[in-house]
């Protein structure tokens, strides 16, 4: 499984941090703050020039912050429609960016407003919003420190965003076995 992960604007030091929360062996990559998050294309354009198009023959889940979460996300529905598979978009504070995805979709925010609003544009299959609210930044900087509440269809369970990511993370890697 390769997890591509798509930052917002802000400076690379955040997503330095959001790095370190993640597990050591995960194969990823991260758009450079080079290059505009909001554009599926250019991501799709690293993408291949990472990793060339055989890549898609990987499974891919995906991961967007903020404006990347417009790239991440068109870039996932790009990448599908070239044959690839998508495990999943992991849509973290992508508050206005409607998110009607024909894969799974999970989303993350810093408040419960944020968390509300942003299922009216594609709830997704489970999701997390901080409790008590957080700034956005800090939601992408320091998800280890953000506590709050793991929603699904069915229940609600505290944790913090790591544990949320974590738990789909693993799920993502034992499905990807399985493709």
């Amino acid at each position: 499984m390769l997890l591509v992960i798509c930052p917002g604007i802000h400076p690379p030091a955040m997503t330095e941090a959001f790095l370190r929360c993640l597990p050591d062996r995960l194969d990823y990559l991260v758009l450079p703050a080079t290059q505009p998050p909001y554009s599926g294309l250019h991501l799709l354009q690293f993408c291949w020039q990472q990793r060339g198009r055989e890549a898609l023959n990987q499974p891919v889940l995906w991961i967007g912050f903020s404006a990347g979460v417009m790239g991440a996300a068109t870039a996932a529905c790009l990448w599908r429609l070239l044959g690839g598979t998508v495990l999943a978009l992991i849509a973290i504070d992508g508050w206005g960016v409607p998110l009607f995805l024909p894969f799974p979709l999970h989303r993350l925010s810093h408040d419960r407003f944020t968390h509300w609003s942003s299922a009216l544009l594609g709830a997704g299959h489970s999701s997390f919003y901080a409790d008590p609210p957080v700034a956005h930044l800090d939601l992408w900087r320091s998800p280890q420190f953000t506590s709050g509440w793991a929603v699904t269809p069915t229940a609600a369970t505290p944790m913090t965003a790591t544990q949320f990511l974590d738990s789909l993370l693993q799920d993502y890697v034992a499905c990807s076995r399985k493709i």
